[in-house]
């Protein structure tokens, strides 16, 4: 008899429970489970997670090409391996360490993420590793360690929502890209305090009491509008702001410009619907900021994060029960991957790769000498910009990303890809980029193995073995093994055993921000979900942040004075409308799994462009027609939907489709002073009939002289 294993959901970071009964010869059944983020709901992707199991695809064996004119064929592991050790000793020896390069995933385990950074700055010395959740959370990370001195995405358990009587969501459509996630929302909608801040009127802002709809790219002239509705209306904590900050005199400064009426005349949100939103939020006993990916993905997302950050303080909520504020982590392991040393300025612990004492812990954990510690490398984008040009990485080894149709830009990225010596992608199914590759590596996915993962909330989980992987396919963390000894590493410095390494990530984030020493798999496999940090065997987690003081030195947030500027882009004559991009409920990210599950592709089997009506009939549109959005950088061709919830000024387009179909063929990759995180959000195109002609597009394509070579 089939025996079900409780184990978690291979998509999102709400990291729902539930139950895999394997089903013979092959596949398995997915159940529901009572979980505290989920309570036993789960979304369309949740139910049909199980398809992934026994997709027609697999990858089931390593795949090699001698030369890009060759196609993939069929290769033995140690064919495989061999060819990648021996190229990358090559390149080393002639361009130095960091002619190769390591991309990780949001969606790794935590396992994964603490080895991959282990063996890029140990088995290679290369500074050059970073992966694609800076394209996810970098900002609102960023921006709560300068506030808070701490990043962690929810400071409190998501079940805390139940109790509020506001919640204003600002870019985060949850109803369709987390959609459990809803269940700690009913009070608040009960009691008429929803606010949702988004451009379109997407499912989640249906739900709301008050919907703001601001031009994308101007969310923090909002925020400093709201902010200054809070003080002229009287609603400033100043007791809480006295005793448990520092700052606001400069914040407000700016602030005191920013009348209502002022924040209107940029965003396009009524000054009255401000105050009101300010009102839910004061007069609530209970209340919640919460931001996405909406009011972070932008070059100035870090500033944008502040000032709402900047509001929930003024308002007194941040480190008080039953209210605060908090990011909506979007990747399934989107907390814990950023925690463990597989960014480009990290070590385990999110400890910051500068700081000599973190290097020295860290190095004596790995038993290497902390000089032989590389610095901090290139952020993501402009590590995959960098990609086989005179001053890059000639090499770049991939797991658990697929930038072909996730990056910005993602046609010179591709490009970029091209212009490697050696590309090696290690994967599930043969995504986009995986086609790319010269060398492709069949590895193990979520319910084949055993790893760790942190959600939203900080929870640290167990994703259990629930089924046998397919003949032929590895752990990622053999991987990284077997490289690592080919590569000249003692093989007891690369364990390849999840437990084994999750108790050398504990010992290396010892005393850090994001201290796991007091977890272990025994601990969560006997059903523990401790919060993070959690410094000692008997510490029962931390599940609420910040109530005795906050993570700076002196205890206090800190305000912090930001100015709005517009996007990187603005509309003009040519260039008329304004793109914004975001995830739809049938899929997920870059779509390599979800599309190619049937019942979710029968649900959204092809791209979109969603238009106001009025704008798709100026530009000779209608419902169902074939569309091309243009910008600068590229075009995207999709059907247009008429939707009269969104914005004249704005159309949107699902980054789930690959081709011609890929949204980040427009996305301007103008990156964040700070996080380096692009602006998905906002770029300047125009709409046109698919049967226009392709010559007039070319001819208004600008491309910038720097991108015509390699």
């Amino acid at each position: 008899m089939s025996t079900s294993t409780g184990t978690h959901c291979p998509y999102c970071a709400l990291q729902c429970g539930m139950t895999l009964t394997p089903l013979p010869p092959a596949g398995a059944r997915v159940g529901p489970r009572d979980f505290p983020v989920n309570e036993g709901a789960l979304c369309q992707k949740g139910w049909t997670a199980a398809a992934l199991l026994d997709t027609p695809d697999r990858l089931t064996h390593p795949l090699v090409r001698r030369r890009r004119d060759e196609p993939l064929r069929p290769a033995t592991w140690p064919e495989a391996l061999d060819l990648i050790a021996g190229r990358l000793r090559e390149l080393r020896e002639r361009h130095g360490p960091d002619a190769v390069a390591v991309f990780g995933g949001g969606g790794l385990t935590n396992e994964k993420a603490y080895l991959l950074g282990k063996f890029a700055r140990v088995a290679l010395r290369t500074s050059q590793i970073d992966y694609n959740g800076r394209f996810c959370m970098s900002s609102a990370a960023a921006a709560g360690i300068r506030a808070f001195g701490l990043d962690r995405g929810l400071p409190f358990p998501v079940t805390d929502l139940r109790e509020a009587e506001t919640v204003m969501l600002v870019g985060a459509n949850v109803a369709e890209t987390m959609p459990p996630f809803v269940r700690h929302l009913r009070r608040a909608r009960d009691h008429g305090g929803l606010v949702v801040v988004d451009p379109r009127r997407t499912a989640t802002a249906e739900l709301a009491s008050l919907h703001l709809a601001p031009r994308p790219g101007t969310d923090l002239a909002l925020a400093l509008g709201m902010l200054h509705a809070a003080v002229a209306g009287g609603h400033l904590r100043h007791d809480y702001v006295g005793a448990r900050t520092g700052g606001f005199a400069g914040a407000w400064r700016v602030a005191a410009r920013w009348r209502p009426e002022e924040a209107e005349r940029v965003t396009g949100v009524a000054g009255a619907d401000q105050r009101a939103a300010v009102e839910l939020l004061a007069g609530a006993r209970n209340a919640y900021v919460l931001t996405g990916r909406g009011t972070e993905q932008h070059s100035n997302g870090v500033d944008t994060v502040s000032g709402w950050i900047n509001l929930a303080l003024a308002l007194g909520l941040p480190g008080r029960t039953g209210s605060g504020y908090g990011c909506l982590t979007g990747q399934g392991n989107g907390q814990g991957g950023r925690e463990h040393g597989q960014k480009a300025d990290q070590l385990p612990g999110y400890r910051r790769l500068d700081d000599e004492a973190a290097r020295r812990h860290v190095a004596s954990v790995w038993g290497v000498a902390p000089e032989e510690l590389p610095g901090p490398g290139r952020s993501a984008y402009e590590l995959l910009d960098a990609l086989g040009t005179s001053t890059g990485p000639r090499a770049l080894l991939l797991f658990g990303s697929n930038p072909v149709v996730s990056a910005p830009h993602a046609a010179h990225v591709t490009r970029r890809l091209a212009a490697l010596d050696l590309l090696v992608v290690a994967d599930v199914v043969p995504s986009e980029t995986a086609l790319l590759a010269d060398v492709v590596l069949p590895v193990t996915q979520w319910a084949e193995e055993e790893g760790t993962m942190t959600n939203l909330e900080g929870r640290v989980l167990l994703r259990r073995r629930a089924v046998p992987p397919p003949e032929g396919v590895r752990g990622d963390l053999t991987v990284l093994r077997e490289l690592a000894v080919r590569l000249g590493q003692p093989a007891e410095r690369f364990p390849d055993d999840p437990e084994e390494v999750f108790a050398e990530l504990a010992l290396a984030s010892r005393g850090g921000a994001a201290d796991y020493s007091g977890l272990s798999h025994r601990r969560l496999r006997a059903g523990e979900t401790p919060h993070w940090p959690c410094p000692e065997p008997g510490h029962p987690g931390t599940p609420r942040l910040f109530l005795d003081g906050f993570a700076h030195p002196d205890r206090r947030a800190r305000f912090t004075p930001v100015e709005h500027r517009g996007p990187a882009e603005s509309p003009d004559a040519v260039y008329p409308l304004v793109a914004t991009t975001g995830r739809t409920l049938a899929h997920y990210q870059s779509g390599a799994q979800t599309r190619r599950v049937a019942e979710l592709v029968r649900v959204a089997p092809a791209p979109y462009v969603e238009v106001h009506p009025d704008t798709a009939r100026r530009a000779g549109l209608a419902d169902g027609d074939l569309a091309r959005v243009v910008s600068r950088r590229g075009a995207v061709e999709a059907e247009v939907r008429c939707a009269p919830g969104i914005r004249p000024d704005t159309v949107f387009v699902p980054f789930h489709f690959p081709g011609a179909g890929r949204a980040n063929l427009i996305s301007n990759p103008a990156l964040d002073p700070v996080s380096g995180m692009p602006e998905f959000k906002a770029c300047a195109v125009r709409l046109t009939p698919a049967r226009e002609s392709s010559a007039r597009e070319s001819s208004a394509r600008e491309i910038p002289a720097h991108e015509e070579g390699s």
